[in-house]
C-alpha cells in the first residue's frame, strides 16, 4: 500500500516537479537539444531562440502546486482540474500534460522522447506554434488567464451541478488585486455542497507583480487571515523561512492539502447526507495561501551586468525581475548562456529522463490515470456531458397573433411582454433539465420581467435567508443573480459553458459593456478551439441585452449604450451571432435556434416593456431561420416590382417606428411603392473577407434582392450605433443608405422622447422618406412639402408636451397598426 506521505514518495512527488519546471524553464530559450545536460551535446547559438518569449516567475511556483494536485488526486482518488490564474505561465499545464501522455494523445507528433520533446520546446511561444499562456491548445484548460480576474468565477462556474469535480483553482498574488477577483471570493455563498462540487482556491503569494510588489506580498499573516475568515474561508498556509528547503516544503503542502481536502469532504458528507448547509449556515471552506516565491529555483542574481545590490547583481529569484524572461539569453547573445546551463543542471535532469528523451518511469508512474490526469478531465474539453439541451416546442408558448391583432397591444398587459412571454419557455427548460441549465445575471432578473421563472425555481443562495423580504431565495435554485456583478454572472456562465452545459446571462444592454472584454477572450478561446482536432466543441454563451436604450426613461443617459453591437460585429462572425427580434414570438424562434448551435456568442437584444406584437408563427420562424425577410403585409410594391424605397428595421422600437413611419408615408401618398424588411441577424447583413467570416453572410445577390441595387434609398431603423450600419453597407458598396439609430444623445425622459433625441422616431423617418422622394420627383412637390411641414409640427408638439407636461403626445400613445393602402 502507498504511504503518500511517506519521505520516499515526496522524493518522488519532487522528481516530478523537477522534471516539469526543467522542462518549463528551457522551452522559453531552446528550439532543440532539450536535454542537453543528458545527452552530453554543447548547445550552440543554432539551439537557442533569436527572440525567447514567455514568462518564468510563476512556472515553479505552478508547477510545485501541479505536483501536489497530481498526489491529492492519487491519495484520495478525486476528479480534479487546474485553472492557471496566473495564466501567462504556461508551461505550468503545458508540460505536466506531456508529463502525463495527454500531450502525445492529442499531438501524436509531439512524442515522449528526444524528437518530440525537440518539437515541444521550438513550438512553445514561437511563431506557427502556440501562444505561452494556457489557450486552448492546452490539454485540460478551461481557461487561459491572459485577461487576469476570473479564476475563481469560471472556477465556480464549472462545479456547479457536477458534485463529483473540484476545481483546484490557482489565484495569482496580481490577479488578486483586480476587481473582478476580489468580487469572485464571494463565490463560497452561492456554492451549495450538496448539489454542487467545490473549488479550493489557492492564492499563488509569489509576491510580484510586472514590476512591483503585491499587496498581499506586503501583509501579514495575520492580516490575510483576518481577511479570508471574514469572508467566511477557513485558511491555511504553505509557506517555509528557508526558500531552498524544498523537501520541507513539500512536507508543508502535502498536510496542508491533505487537511484541505480532508475538510472538503467532510462539509459534502454533512451536506449530502445529513443535510447540513441548507439554513443560512455558509460551510467555512477551505482556502490554501502558499508563499511560493516568484522566479523560485532560477537564476539568482544578475551577476553579469548592470548595477549591484549588496556587492551582488540585483535579484532575480524573488523579485519582478524574474516575471517574464529572466536572463538575456538569445541565439545572437550567449552571455549568460554558463548562467543557463548551471541553472538546468540543477534540477538533475539525469534523474528526471534517459538519454532517448525519455522520461524515468518512476516520474511517469507518480502522474495520475485515464480521465484522473487533470489534462485529460473531460470537464475540460467540452463536459461530461456537453449535448444540447432538452426543448420544449419554442410554438406552444406563442402569442397568437393575426392580421386582427397585428401591431395592438394584447388584452394581457404580461402578453405583450416580449422577456415575460420568454421567461415561460425557460421555466419549462428547467423542468426539462434540471441540473444543465441555469440562468445568470446581477440581481436583475426579476426586472427584466422572467416572472414565470420564478414558479420554478428559487434564486440559489447560502447565506442566511430572512422573510419576508428575501424573495424566491433558497440554497438550492436555478438562477444565480443575487451579487450585483456583471464580472461574476459572466465569468459563472462561461465556466457552465465551457463545461458543457447550458445558461443565459441577462443583463441591462449598457452594462452588458462592462464584459465586453471577457466575451472578447471567450470569442478567442472557441475559436482557437475549433483549430484543434482533438477539442470537443461547447454549448453557445447566450447573452440578453434588455433595459434597452431607447427604453431608459427613468434611468436616464447613464443606461444608454447599444455598442455591444459594434463591439461583437468586429470579431470572425462565424462564432458570432447578434440578434435584434421585435416581438415575442420571433425571440422564440431566436431562442430554440440559439439553444442548438454549437461553439458561438449569441447575443440577442430583447424588450422587457409592453409593445405591439407582430410576427405569427411562421413569420418568426422564416426570420429566425433566415435571419431576415420582406413582409408582404407591411409592403406595397410586388416581389419583384420596382420600389421607389425600402423600409427595413432592426429591433423592437426601430420596428414600432419605422412600421409607424411607412404607415405615415402610406396615408398621405398610397401611390409610393416601398418594401419592407425585418432584420433579425444582424451578421447576415455583413461582408467580411477571410475563411472564418462565411458561414452566415448573405451573398450580394441575395442582399441586393432585399434592399435593392446600390443607390435605392433604405429607411433603416437601427438599434445601435449608425455607424455600424453605414460600415455594413458601405462594405456592400450600397449607396442608398439612411439610417435611423443611436446617436449618442439622451436623458431622463419619456419613452419616446429617447427616440426623438435620436431621430430614430416615426416623423424623422418619414420625413427623410419623402424628403428623399421629393428629391427624385416621385412624389407630388406641394404635397410632400404640406406633409413634411405637418411632420415638423408634431415633433414640436412633443417638445412642448413632454418639456411641460411630462407626458408623450397621442400621435405616439394611440398610434395602431392598420392595412396599408395598396
Amino acid at each position: 500500500m502507498v504511504d503518500y506521505n511517506s519521505a520516499e514518495y515526496l522524493e518522488t512527488l519532487d522528481k516530478w516537479w523537477r522534471a516539469a519546471t526543467y522542462m518549463g524553464a528551457g522551452m522559453i530559450f531552446l528550439k532543440s537539444n532539450p536535454l542537453f545536460t543528458v545527452t552530453k551535446t554543447p548547445l550552440t547559438s543554432d539551439d537557442i531562440k533569436a527572440n525567447p518569449i514567455g514568462h518564468w516567475g510563476t512556472v515553479s511556483g505552478q508547477t510545485f502546486l501541479y505536483a501536489h494536485a497530481n498526489r491529492l488526486i492519487n491519495k484520495y482518488n478525486l476528479n480534479m482540474f487546474y485553472l492557471g490564474g496566473p495564466g501567462h505561465g504556461g508551461q505550468a499545464m503545458v508540460v505536466p500534460a506531456y508529463l502525463d501522455g495527454t500531450y502525445t494523445e492529442d499531438y501524436p507528433e509531439i512524442t515522449q522522447d528526444l524528437e518530440g520533446m525537440t518539437r515541444l520546446y521550438k513550438r512553445f511561444s514561437f511563431p506557427g506554434g502556440i501562444g505561452s499562456h494556457m489557450t486552448a491548445q492546452t490539454p485540460g484548460s478551461l481557461h487561459e488567464g491572459g485577461e487576469l480576474g476570473y479564476t475563481l468565477s469560471h472556477a465556480t462556474g464549472a462545479v456547479l451541478d457536477q458534485p463529483e469535480q473540484i476545481a483546484f483553482a490557482v489565484v495569482g498574488d496580481g490577479e488578486s488585486e483586480t476587481g473582478p477577483l476580489m468580487t469572485g471570493w464571494h463565490m463560497n455563498k452561492f456554492i451549495n455542497p450538496k448539489t454542487d462540487g467545490a473549488v479550493l482556491p489557492i492564492l499563488d503569494l509569489n509576491g510580484f507583480k510586472i514590476s512591483n510588489p503585491t499587496l498581499f506580498a506586503r501583509t501579514s499573516d495575520v492580516d490575510i487571515r483576518k481577511f479570508f475568515e471574514g469572508l467566511g474561508y477557513s485558511p491555511r498556509f504553505i509557506e517555509n523561512e528557508d526558500i531552498h528547503d524544498y523537501a520541507r516544503y513539500h512536507q508543508i503542502a502535502s498536510e496542508t492539502f491533505d487537511k484541505a481536502i480532508e475538510d472538503i469532504q467532510q462539509i459534502q458528507t454533512d451536506a449530502r447526507e445529513h443535510d447540513r448547509y441548507q439554513n443560512g449556515e455558509v460551510p467555512a471552506w477551505p482556502v490554501i495561501i502558499a508563499r511560493l516565491p516568484k522566479g523560485w529555483g532560477g537564476p539568482r542574481f544578475n551577476d553579469w551586468s548592470g548595477p549591484k545590490f549588496d556587492g551582488k547583481g540585483m535579484p532575480i529569484e524573488h523579485s519582478f525581475r524574474a516575471h517574464q524572461v529572466p536572463l538575456p539569453l538569445s541565439s545572437k547573445n550567449l552571455q549568460t548562456l554558463p548562467e543557463f546551463i548551471d541553472w538546468m543542471n540543477s534540477y538533475k535532469p539525469e534523474e528526471l529522463f534517459n538519454a532517448d528523451g525519455t522520461i524515468k518511469e518512476e516520474i511517469k508512474a507518480f502522474s495520475p490515470k485515464g480521465t484522473k490526469r487533470m489534462a485529460a478531465n473531460p470537464v475540460a474539453n467540452g463536459g461530461i456531458d456537453g449535448s444540447n439541451l432538452t426543448l420544449p416546442d419554442w410554438k406552444n408558448y406563442i402569442n397568437p397573433i393575426t392580421a386582427e391583432n397585428r401591431g395592438q397591444l394584447l388584452p394581457d398587459t404580461n402578453e405583450n411582454m416580449d422577456m415575460n412571454i420568454l421567461s415561460r419557455y425557460f421555466a419549462e427548460i428547467v423542468r426539462l433539465n434540471p441540473t444543465r441549465f441555469r440562468l445568470f445575471g446581477p440581481d436583475e432578473t426579476m426586472s427584466n420581467r422572467l416572472w414565470e421563472l420564478f414558479k420554478v425555481t428559487k434564486r440559489q443562495f447560502m447565506q442566511t435567508i430572512k422573510n419576508p423580504n428575501d424573495e424566491f431565495l433558497a440554497p438550492e435554485g436555478r438562477i444565480i443573480d443575487s451579487q450585483l456583478s456583471e464580472h461574476q454572472a459572466e465569468g459563472w456562465l462561461e465556466g457552465y459553458t465551457l463545461t458543457g452545459r447550458t445558461g443565459v446571462f441577462v443583463s441591462y444592454e449598457s452594462f452588458l459593456r462592462v464584459v465586453d472584454s471577457m466575451l472578447t477572450q471567450h470569442f478567442k478561446w472557441i475559436r482557437q478551439a475549433s483549430a484543434q482536432k482533438w477539442r470537443n466543441d461547447y454549448p453557445s454563451l447566450n447573452l440578453i441585452s434588455t433595459s434597452t436604450v431607447f427604453q431608459q426613461d427613468h434611468n436616464g443617459y447613464t443606461h444608454q449604450d447599444p455598442g455591444l453591437l459594434t463591439h461583437l460585429s468586429e470579431k470572425k462572425s462565424d462564432f458570432i451571432r447578434q440578434y435584434l427580434p421585435a416581438d415575442a414570438n420571433t425571440l422564440l424562434a431566436v431562442f430554440n435556434r440559439a439553444f442548438q448551435d454549437r461553439s458561438k456568442i449569441n447575443h440577442i437584444v430583447a424588450s422587457k416593456q409592453p409593445r405591439q406584437q407582430w410576427f405569427t408563427v411562421e413569420e418568426a420562424q422564416t426570420l429566425a431561420t433566415d435571419g431576415l425577410a420582406t413582409i408582404d403585409w407591411a409592403s406595397t410594391a410586388k416581389e419583384d416590382e420596382k420600389v421607389d424605397l425600402i423600409f427595413a428595421s432592426a429591433g423592437s422600437e426601430p420596428t414600432i417606428e419605422t412600421l409607424a413611419a411607412l404607415d405615415l408615408v402610406n396615408d398621405a401618398f398610397p401611390e409610393v411603392k416601398f418594401r419592407y424588411v425585418n432584420v433579425v441577424e444582424l451578421g447576415r447583413l455583413q461582408k467580411k473577407t477571410g475563411a472564418l467570416n462565411q458561414e452566415r453572410e448573405l451573398s450580394d445577390e441575395a442582399f441586393t434582392r432585399y434592399f435593392g441595387e446600390s443607390g435605392t434609398p433604405v429607411i433603416f431603423g437601427f438599434h445601435g450605433y449608425e455607424n455600424l450600419l453605414e460600415a455594413i453597407f458601405y462594405e456592400r458598396q450600397h449607396l442608398g443608405l439612411h439610417a435611423h439609430g443611436y446617436r449618442e444623445d439622451g436623458d431622463i425622459t419619456t419613452t419616446y422622447d429617447m427616440r426623438v433625441y435620436s431621430e430614430m422616431d416615426r416623423f424623422h423617418q418619414a420625413i427623410d422618406a419623402i424628403k428623399i422622394l421629393h428629391d427624385r420627383r416621385s412624389v407630388n412637390e406641394a404635397k410632400a412639402v404640406a406633409f413634411i411641414e405637418t411632420m415638423e409640427r408634431i415633433i414640436a408638439k412633443h417638445f412642448e408636451v413632454t418639456r411641460n407636461e411630462g407626458v408623450d403626445i397621442s400621435e405616439f400613445t394611440d398610434w395602431k397598426w392598420s392595412a396599408l393602402k395598396k
